[in-house]
C-alpha cells in the first residue's frame, strides 16, 4: 500500500492542523493505521493508531486528550486532529501501517519496528 501524507504547515501554540494520509494500492480497510512524529535530533515515536474499523484508537500520552485520530475507509484516508498545539508537537509526521491484517495490538506492542508502509513525512511547525 503506498501512503501519501499532507496537511502540515505552521501554527501558533493553541492552534489547530489536520493531517490527511492517503492510500492506494491495497484494500484500505485491511490495514491498521498510525502516525507517528520524528523531532530534529529524536528518534521517531508513535502519536496514534486505529483499527481497521476505525472502532479502536490508541494515543501516546503526550497527546492524548489533544489529538484525535479518525478514517474514512470509503475515501482510503487516515486524518489526525491536532489541537491545542505546543512547541514539542514540532515535526514530521509520517503515517504508517502494519502488514495487512494485523490488529491495532500489534502496533501498541511494537511501534516502529512492525510497521511495514511509510508515508512520506509531513513537516508540522508550532511557533511559541
Amino acid at each position: 500500500v503506498q501512503l501519501q501524507a499532507c496537511g502540515g504547515g505552521l501554527v501558533q501554540a493553541g492552534g489547530s492542523l489536520r493531517l490527511s494520509c492517503a492510500a492506494s494500492g491495497r484494500t484500505f480497510s485491511d490495514y491498521a493505521m498510525s502516525w507517528f512524529r520524528q523531532a530534529p535530533g529524536k528518534e521517531r515515536e508513535f502519536v496514534a493508531a486505529i483499527s481497521r474499523s476505525g472502532g479502536s484508537t490508541y494515543y501516546a500520552d503526550s497527546v492524548k486528550g489533544r489529538f484525535t485520530i479518525s478514517r474514512d475507509n470509503a475515501k482510503n484516508t487516515v486524518y489526525l486532529q491536532m489541537n491545542s498545539l505546543k512547541p514539542e508537537d514540532t515535526a514530521v509526521y509520517y503515517c504508517a501501517a502494519p502488514a495487512a491484517g494485523e490488529p491495532i495490538g500489534t502496533i501498541i506492542r511494537w511501534g516502529v519496528v512492525v510497521m511495514r508502509y511509510w508515508g512520506k513525512g509531513t513537516l508540522v511547525t508550532v511557533s511559541s
